[in-house]
């Protein structure tokens, strides 16, 4: 996961690039739309994420420690649907980070999860939903972590089928061995992969991420939307439209936000991208990226992208104009350790605390 623990205190007292001023934010408006979060589970352990498939009431809840949680209107089952804390590490930015159900599930049970197992390194795996649990099927991945920091995590099926996975740079500060820009690992990527088929072979389509936490497609358009985890001084916002040509590059580690902080070369074959948005540490220091909210119950933020960060609990939402942020603005509501967000059949939102809750976006 991003700064969580000790690697947030750590984080926290690392110093700005030397002979640079202290990044700021320019001012961000208020929201003139009242909005307001019911509490729709607590008592979790350290929850990460909240998925929902096609089934009315019905949503997922991971937790760090290993296991995937079902909710049931506002009860939670007796029995998790996966429990594989005897294989996880857990705890700062490892664990059970992610989870994404197959586009048919249930009625084809495959899901697929991304953990940290018990050397510290990344696997995902697909398991078959049975009775009384779920069954593993087989490994997609296995990547070496050089450090405990920087996993990434999000796992979400885009709208061409396709499973994708994105993953940091490894760890440390300012990736030390230059992962992102190194096409000879799949670290600081965005995979995909047909897990339809037969082979287990990742196509990279992006590489220049540096711990992309949390990603979404827009449900109505199928745009990508990508929070990606600064160093010292910005949290930025990527976007990529529908039916843009991969692969690209998002700029990492040559590039934090909009600003080169480091001499060094853009590598791969992608084109450059930056962020239509970004924020300094004025405002937080560990961006959780959202969803374009498509729901019927808030009018006042539908087609908005909402995000927020870790730190300050603070939630945001922009318009897209032109391939541009636009009507940036501060929603009233916050989240202490914001982790994720969520998003259900009906389009409605989830926001998904560290310290144990899980909150439904409402009216105020």
């Amino acid at each position: 996961m991003r700064k969580l623990a000790l690697a947030l205190a750590l984080a926290l007292l690392a110093p700005a690039c030397a002979g640079e001023e202290e990044a700021t934010t320019p001012a961000i408006a208020d929201s003139p739309e009242p909005l307001a979060l019911v509490e729709v589970a607590s008592g979790l352990a350290s929850p990460t994420q909240v998925v929902a498939g096609s089934e009315p009431g019905l949503l997922y809840l991971v937790e760090q420690e290993g296991k995937v949680r079902v909710l049931r209107g506002s009860a939670l089952d007796p029995e998790p649907l996966l429990d594989i804390t005897s294989d996880v590490t857990a705890g700062g930015e490892q664990g059970l980070l992610a989870l994404a159900l197959h586009p048919g599930f249930p009625d084809d049970p495959r899901f697929y999860v991304h953990y940290s197992n018990l050397d510290g390194d990344t696997r995902v795996a697909e398991y078959r939903a049975a009775e009384g649990g779920a069954e593993r099927v087989r490994e997609l991945l296995a990547v070496d972590q050089p450090y405990e920091n920087h996993n990434g995590g999000q796992l979400a099926f885009g709208p061409d089928g396709l499973l994708y996975l994105g993953l940091g740079d490894g760890g440390a500060a300012f990736d030390p061995e230059g992962r992102s820009q190194d096409m000879g690992t799949r670290l600081g990527k965005l995979l995909r992969l047909d897990v339809d088929g037969t082979g287990t072979d990742w196509e990279i389509v992006a590489n220049g991420l540096r711990n992309p936490w949390r990603f979404s497609f827009d449900r109505q358009t199928g745009d990508l939307w990508i929070g990606d985890v600064g160093q010292d001084r910005w949290e930025e916002v990527d976007f990529v439209a529908a039916g843009t040509e991969w692969p690209l590059n998002f700029g990492w580690d040559v590039y934090e936000g909009d600003e080169q902080v480091e001499d060094g070369e853009l590598l791969g074959n992608g084109e450059l991208v930056g962020p239509v948005a970004v924020y300094a540490h004025d405002l937080g220091c560990s961006i959780t990226g959202g969803f374009v909210y498509r729901g019927a119950d808030l009018p006042a933020v539908r087609g908005r992208y909402l995000y927020g960060d870790y730190c300050s609990g603070m939630i945001w939402s922009l318009r897209l104009e032109d391939g541009e942020a636009v009507d940036v603005r501060r929603e009233e509501v916050s989240v202490p350790q914001l982790t994720s967000f969520g998003e259900d059949a009906d389009g409605e939102l989830y926001l998904v605390s560290q310290s144990g809750s899980v909150y439904r976006l409402a009216a105020g």
